[in-house]
């Protein structure tokens, strides 16, 4: 009875940050995100060039699903925005939520679940998470992402495709270029919308890449 309890109190959170998420992106309230600038589109992919940015993150290492993973990542960081800090502080709604992984094998990979810190922050002003949900602040130097969007829903069983979809494309615009994937054990999803919205939905599948210097992208 008790698991039982945790599990409903756990999927409460989750999904009620996500339905806040989109009403907000489907509303007039701006939210704050990542800033960034396209610099190619071709073949449904965009080189995007990506200013400074910090995130919380949340590790969760050894884990064998993408989906257990992220909900369990993104609880602490739920935690964390509701209250959960130094300040018993209530953060901005950012977007979006990122899941990055790392494959270690063919069943077992690192996850680290990010939540966007608003631009208002800096360093002093930014609330420090309670030590025990094991946050970290992430500080992301300006750099070049692939990106690739997809619908439906991002679940165990799609995201390796989506994410080979998009190598695939990067082949065929690189052909005879210098451009390169930085790390290709490595690579991230983006989601934007609630669960229960089951038409329009809006996912994106991220590489860090490099070799655009031509366009802006950092060496």
């Amino acid at each position: 009875m008790e698991n039982q309890r945790l599990f409903i109190n756990f999927a409460c959170y989750y999904y009620c940050f996500l339905g806040c998420l989109s009403l907000l992106f489907s509303g007039s309230n701006a939210i704050d995100s990542p800033q960034y600038t396209v610099i190619r589109s071709e073949l449904g992919v965009e080189i995007r060039l990506y200013k400074e940015s910090s995130w919380m993150s949340s590790v969760v290492r050894g884990g064998t699903s993408f989906e257990t993973s992220t909900k369990e990542g993104f609880h602490r960081l739920y935690q964390y925005r509701h209250g959960a800090n130094l300040n018993s502080s209530h953060l901005l709604m950012t977007a979006p939520v990122l899941t990055s992984i790392t494959n270690l094998s063919s069943h077992e990979s690192n996850y680290v679940v990010r939540f966007y810190l608003s631009s208002k922050y800096d360093g002093n002003a930014l609330p420090q998470p309670y030590p025990e949900l094991n946050l970290v602040v992430d500080k992301w130097r300006s750099h070049c992402v692939a990106v690739r969007k997809f619908s439906g829903f991002a679940k165990d069983d799609n995201i390796n495709g989506e994410m080979e979809a998009l190598v695939t494309s990067l082949d065929k615009i690189w052909s005879g270029k210098t451009a390169t994937i930085e790390d290709e054990s490595t690579y991230t999803i983006a989601q934007y919308n609630a669960s229960y919205h089951l038409s329009g939905r809006l996912n994106e599948v991220w590489i860090n890449v490099s070799g655009f210097t031509a366009d802006g992208c950092p060496s």
